[in-house]
């Protein structure tokens, strides 16, 4: 069984977007995405540095766009992807691809909600001095105790040993001077606040006002939820769980539990891709992963698409 996910905020590079734009309607799809979203994806997707691109409001509705685009060249039409993967799922801002791809959402909308959960997180953000940081080494028993002593959330329990902390700037100074037992390190991340965590409470206000906008319908392939990763059968509860993520950890392992429990065989990881394989690579041991980077990944893609695909029906409530 082939699960297809969208990466989250982190993996966009400078330029990543240059070869997409060669592919034919590639482009114009982008500007038109960018007039709606008030946002010149072109731009940001080629040209832009990267200290740009890592600008909350820029970067999430540009790694959406980014997986909506070569998802399309690998599945043009919504029956297709039915078809072929048996569940999708996005890290984080990478939700909201998985929605438009499992056609709660029109692809569209997700991209104008990408922009403005970027901007109202942005701006939560900017109410204090919060971060995040990745801790090397150490396991759950021991690392989730200490953040909680320390007063930090778990903000992304990744799954194969990788866990990243979020909270005020004194905190996370905190947690470097007094690491938990078994951590080699602890790395600050650059991003702008304390994602997932009650820090983006006013955030999730304003996504909350925006989501009443979109047009939802229930998935027509499985989608496995950051909340718990357990699979989402209606459009509603998918859009409410987009919402109440800003405040809550991202259950990465959870989601990669759930894969292994459906019988997954192969993950393909949207453009721009490498950190979800990563993780799957140390977790899904037999699995086979494919990350988009380029276009010349799509024959290969193709390939294991072909190995693995779901030809059957697949229920979303399975």
């Amino acid at each position: 069984m082939l699960v297809l996910v969208a990466p989250g905020q982190g993996a966009q590079t400078p330029g990543f977007l240059t070869p997409w734009l060669e592919l034919p309607g590639v482009e114009d799809r982008l500007r038109e995405w960018s007039a709606t979203s008030d946002l010149d994806l072109v731009h940001y997707g080629t040209e832009a540095d990267a200290d740009d691109i890592r600008d909350t409001a820029v970067a999430q509705p540009l790694l959406v766009a980014s997986a909506l685009i070569s998802a399309r060249q690998l599945f043009p039409t919504a029956a297709d992807l039915s078809r072929l993967a048996g569940a999708v799922a996005g890290h984080s801002v990478g939700e909201l691809a998985a929605c438009a791809l499992s056609g709660v959402a029109p692809e569209e909308q997700a991209v104008i909600l990408a922009r403005k959960r970027g901007l109202a997180m942005a701006e939560a953000a900017g109410l204090a001095e919060t971060g995040m940081a990745a801790l090397l080494g150490g396991e759950p028993e021991d690392v989730l105790p200490h953040l909680e002593k320390l007063g930090l959330t778990p903000a992304n329990i990744n799954g194969a040993g990788q866990i990243v902390a979020a909270g005020t700037a004194a905190q996370l100074a905190a947690l470097a001077e007094d690491m938990p037992e078994g951590t080699r390190k602890v790395v600050r991340l650059k991003v702008a606040g304390a994602f997932h965590t009650a820090h983006m409470a006013p955030a999730a206000t304003a996504l909350e006002a925006a989501a009443a906008e979109l047009t939802v319908t229930d998935p027509h392939t499985r989608y496995v939820s950051n909340k718990d990763g357990q699979v989402v059968s209606s459009g509603t509860e998918v859009v409410a769980r987009l919402v109440s993520q800003l405040v809550s950890p991202v259950r990465w392992d959870l989601c990669m539990e759930t894969f292994k429990e459906l019988g997954v065989t192969a993950l393909l990881e949207l453009a721009p891709g490498g950190t979800l394989t990563g993780l799957a690579k140390r977790a899904l041991p037999g699995v086979k992963t494919l990350a988009l980077k380029r276009p010349e990944d799509l024959d290969a893609a193709r390939e294991l698409i072909a190995e693995h695909a779901t030809e059957s029906a697949t229920s979303p409530t399975a």
